[in-house]
């Protein structure tokens, strides 16, 4: 027996001893340099690339696994201006012997140092990271991985402890030879900590992108012991340029299918211009308010799946402004929108930028260039669209004009977008409306039909154009619809009809009254009044259709206590020339004037013709002479008197009504 115990003993003394000199001789002894060869040539023969082990190779045994390798090349494809695709400084893992007995694996150390990846392209198109994988002029057939099967669905280890994980120093370089751009992103850290599968996973992530700081930090998980299987908590901090933080909270489901993800997302206050500053760059847009954009934060929830995100509880801050939104999204190749956005008001007039000036000081539209005139839009996208937008504004400033209670629908489907309703106040009145546009086909077509009512007309247009011309209670009924995209195209195919109607108001800049009495206050001739003249009226209505871009009225009237005026005549919009008649006739008395005595003198009827730009105003000679019909005829030096020359009729009406008409075709 104790024989027999002596032979025990001294075989396990001899197994110990031998397991001891394995762990402590042989890592001394084995000579893995040798194997360099061999590793380089089996690497290169899976990417296809030629890799080389700068190096040496330091391994361990016991009580960890280990292995060191340095200065490792992973080269690109010949016809690159880089040599390597990737290189590494240092590696190292470190994995505890024994736990892996019993399915447990414990990682000491996973630790790259250095690693810089190059991606480039040539001119030619060609990528450097195509072909990764495949022998050289040969491409790899793909292989068919099978899945390791499991009665019980989980992975083939009972559980993972990484002591240390860590990427440090990293760098990724873009390279696009064709546009000689050169992007980098560069001291790259990442940490992982608690790496296992019943806790949170630590994550922290720094990087230099183009030398500003992006930063990750949070935690993931815990994945549980079947990772994939089950949902995964995420809470997570992203940090942009030291300006913008964004905050993800939430649980993303994996296993799922499709995917599911359900994330509340928190954007807190940030300003886009000194983002823009930090960058290097300009804001798209120069706001006429240096002050707007420097303070916006967003709110929401996310949810849904990689086919269709659902946006809830929407909150927006922009500068003064405050809004809620909600949205859905799906069918992308569409893609399939709804959107609802309610503002409480903004002054879009402090984020537009500012109107060019000319040398008078007005406000001067900008003209499209010959480039734009001629490009063809493409509206594939829009006729696959599908949506449903709403859009509320309590207030809303825009040109100057103050507008309430902003009601907006927007319906798209098979080239068909619907605007129904429109609908707003506006200086004590209400506009309301609809419209269509139709882009099945190459030439959109559109409709628009508005309507107004009670709207004060004297502030409006002080507001929007900095002018006074005309004032009192605004009403109208406008259908109209055109043809093409182009200004030109729209104006040659404009049509419909409409009324305008003022009431109880006045023509401010115009004495009409005097104009029409006699040819020297028609045309300036007269001496002019101290005060601001205008024309009062009860009422003032405007009927016009429009057929293929031409403009006609056949009853436009206007009533006041002193005179009737009917204005008839065509206006070419596309050709932009004018051709109307106005024809006055007196009542009895301008009582309600301020004045009751009877008028006398010679009625003016006025040709206007020329174009938008530059109108021209003549009296109807034989009209003034028709009216001294049955009395003596006035002698030519009376005549030159009551009708001025070309010269002064041109000039003076120059600086009356022409500045008028002008005016109002710059708005």
């Amino acid at each position: 027996m104790n024989k027999a115990v002596k032979w025990i003993l001294a075989l396990a003394g001899l197994t110990i001893a031998m397991f001891v000199i394995a762990v402590i001789v042989l890592p001394m002894v084995l000579d893995v340099e040798k194997y360099k060869p061999q590793i380089e040539q089996q690497v290169a023969k899976a990417t296809g690339r030629t890799f080389k082990l700068g190096g040496d190779l330091k391994p361990s045994i016991f009580p960890w696994i280990g292995l060191r390798l340095s200065d490792l090349h992973l080269g690109n494809p010949s016809g690159f201006k880089e040599k390597d695709f990737v290189s590494v400084a240092s590696f190292e893992v470190r994995v505890k012997l024994l736990p892996l007995l019993s399915r447990n694996i414990e990682v000491k150390r996973f630790v790259m140092n250095k690693p810089v990846i190059v991606l480039e392209k040539r001119k030619d198109g060609e990528v450097s990271w195509e072909g990764l994988g495949q022998s050289a002029g040969k491409p790899a057939a793909p292989e068919k991985v099978k899945p390791v099967p499991s009665s019980s669905g989980e992975l083939p280890i009972k559980g993972l402890m990484v002591e240390e994980f860590a990427i440090t120093d990293g760098l990724i370089i873009w390279l696009d030879e064709a546009s000689g751009i050169r992007k980098t992103v560069k001291e790259i850290d990442l940490v992982l900590t608690d790496l296992s599968f019943d806790k949170p996973i630590g994550v922290a992530f720094s990087a230099l992108a183009d030398q500003q700081q992006v930063r990750l930090n949070g935690t993931v998980g815990p994945v549980g012991s079947r990772p994939g299987k089950s949902p995964l908590p995420v809470e997570l901090n992203l940090n942009l340029l030291d300006e913008l933080d964004v905050a993800l909270n939430g649980r993303i489901d994996p296993s799922a299918v499709p995917p599911k993800f359900d994330l509340a997302v928190n954007v807190a206050e940030f300003s886009p211009r000194r983002i823009m500053d930090r960058l290097g760059q300009k804001l798209p847009f120069a706001p006429a308010d240096a002050k707007v954009l420097n303070a916006v934060s967003v709110s929401l929830k996310l949810a849904g799946t990689p086919k269709d995100i659902v946006v809830s509880g929407g909150k927006l801050k922009l500068d003064d402004s405050q809004a809620t939104f909600s949205a859905q999204a799906g069918e992308f190749d569409k893609p399939n929108l709804k959107a609802e956005l309610n503002l409480d008001g903004i002054d879009l007039d402090r984020y537009l930028p500012a109107p060019t000036q000319d040398k008078t000081g007005a406000a001067s539209p900008e003209k499209p260039s010959a480039d734009t005139a001629v490009k063809k839009t493409d509206y594939t996208s829009l006729r696959r669209l599908v949506m449903d937008a709403r859009f509320k504004a309590g207030e809303l400033k825009v040109k100057k004009a103050s507008l309430q209670n902003l009601e907006i629908r927007v319906r798209a489907r098979n080239g068909i977008i619907q605007l129904d309703p429109l609908k707003l106040d506006l200086y004590r009145g209400t506009l309301t409306g609809t419209g269509t546009l139709n882009v099945q086909r190459d030439s959109p077509t559109a409709a628009i039909q508005l309507a107004l009512k009670d709207v004060q007309a004297g502030p409006l247009i002080k507001e929007m154009m900095a002018k006074e011309l005309i004032e009192g209670a605004m009403a109208a009924d406008v259908d109209l619809n055109f043809n093409g995209d182009a200004p030109d195209s729209i104006r040659r195919t404009l049509g419909g009809r409409g009324e305008l109607q003022f009431n109880d108001g006045a023509i401010v800049g115009i004495d009409l009254a005097s104009m029409v009495r006699n040819a020297q206050a028609a045309f300036g001739l007269a001496q002019q009044p101290s005060e601001k003249p205008r024309t009062d009226f009860s009422e003032l209505k405007l009927p016009f259709t429009i057929t293929s871009g031409l403009f006609q009225t056949d009853a436009t009237r206007l009533v006041s206590p002193l005179l009737r005026m009917l204005v008839t005549g065509k206006a070419d919009l596309a050709k932009e020339t004018l051709n109307f008649r106005v024809e006055p006739t007196f009542v009895a008395t301008i009582k309600g004037q301020g004045d009751t005595a009877q008028r006398k003198g010679i009625l003016v009827p006025v040709m206007v013709s020329g174009s938008f730009a530059s109108p021209a105003f003549t009296p109807d000679l034989q009209a003034i002479l028709g009216q001294q019909i049955g009395q003596p005829l006035p002698d030519e030096e009376t005549l030159k008197k009551m009708v001025p020359s070309k010269e002064d009729t041109k000039k003076l009406m120059q600086e009356g009504v022409k500045g008028l008409l002008k005016g109002l075709g710059n708005q």
